[in-house]
């Protein structure tokens, strides 16, 4: 009998549907970062897409916006590139060779590591960045919500 209702809920589970709101409510692998001075607290996943490709090169104050990558490696570069910019890492490799060749633009600044892309937000008031959302942030740098809308 025992036997019976662990192999019913076995397939009871199996059956399930793969939505689980645990599953649906997994925080995202990365954090986006700003100077802590930087007035923004919340982006929507277009308007940060928008600002890591330099489609706005300006903060709403009119300063000059100075995004920071992790390297082409990086899985949280992947995860990133897949959940904001709505791309592969090497689709928007070739969007900045486009512009490079065409003199419309470059690239972020690519960083080594977390501390490293850290350290150059905290540096620049007008930077952007994106680390591991585990990694210690530390002082003058804050956390953006990006919303999606």
């Amino acid at each position: 009998m025992l036997l019976r209702a662990l192999a019913a809920s076995t397939l009871a589970l199996a059956l399930a549907p793969a939505t689980s709101p645990a599953r649906a409510q997994a925080p995202a692998p990365y954090a986006i970062v700003v100077s802590a001075s930087n007035p923004i607290t919340s982006l929507s996943r277009e308007q940060a897409s928008k600002l890591f490709l330099k489609k706005t090169p300006t903060w709403a104050d009119g300063r000059e916006v100075v995004p920071v990558d992790l390297p082409e490696g990086s899985a949280v570069r992947e995860a990133f590139t897949r959940s904001v910019l709505h791309k592969s890492v090497a689709a928007v490799k070739s969007y900045w060779q486009q512009q490079i060749f065409s003199g419309r633009g470059v690239p972020p600044t690519e960083r080594p590591t977390d501390g490293e892309v850290l350290s150059y937000v905290r540096s620049n008031p007008n930077a952007i960045g994106y680390v591991s959302s585990t990694a210690p942030l530390g002082g003058s740098v804050k956390v953006v919500t990006v919303r999606d809308e």
